[in-house]
Order: C-alpha cells, then structure tokens, then sequence
C-alpha cells in the first residue's frame, strides 16, 4: 500500500503530492463517516481502500479542491464537502 503512494504514476494522476494528500485526507474523512467504499477488494484498511479508488478512478479533486465521485451527475447535488475543522 505505502509502495503505491511512492510511485509517480498515482502522484502524477491526481496533479501532484499535495493533492494527493488532500483527497487521500477527505476520502478518508467521509469514510470514517460512514461513506461506502467504491471498489470492491478483500480489506477493511480504509487507506487500502482510498488508494484503489484513486487507482481505479473512482474519485477525484475538482478544480476547488473538493472531492468528488466519477459519474457523479449534476442533479446529485453539490460536491461532498466535510469540515475538517476541529
């Protein structure tokens, strides 16, 4: 799991180490939450689970840095924003 983050590819795919780091942090905030994993693979590590999704494309940042689904349509409302704040 730790390999995949040290490959350029993922680092590359999502724009950059900072933004990897800022979905990896918000995909497993809405995990922690309650949030259903998107992929199906034989874990219950949360971080296993955030790095396949990003691998398989499954979620993204947008342009404001929010997270969000692919396939995830206009009419489902607004993007999935958590306050980290504590």
């Amino acid at each position: 799991m730790i390999d995949d983050l040290r490959e350029e590819e993922i680092v590359n795919k999502v724009g950059g180490r900072f933004k990897l780091s800022t979905l990896i942090q918000k995909r497993l905030v809405a995990l922690n939450a309650g949030g259903r994993p998107l992929v199906d693979i034989d874990s219950k590590d949360k971080m296993q689970i955030v790095i396949e999704e990003i691998k398989q494309d499954k979620i993204f940042l947008d342009t404001s840095m929010n997270l969000r689904i692919t396939g995830e349509s206009p009419e489902a409302g607004a993007p999935i924003d958590f306050d980290a704040s504590f």
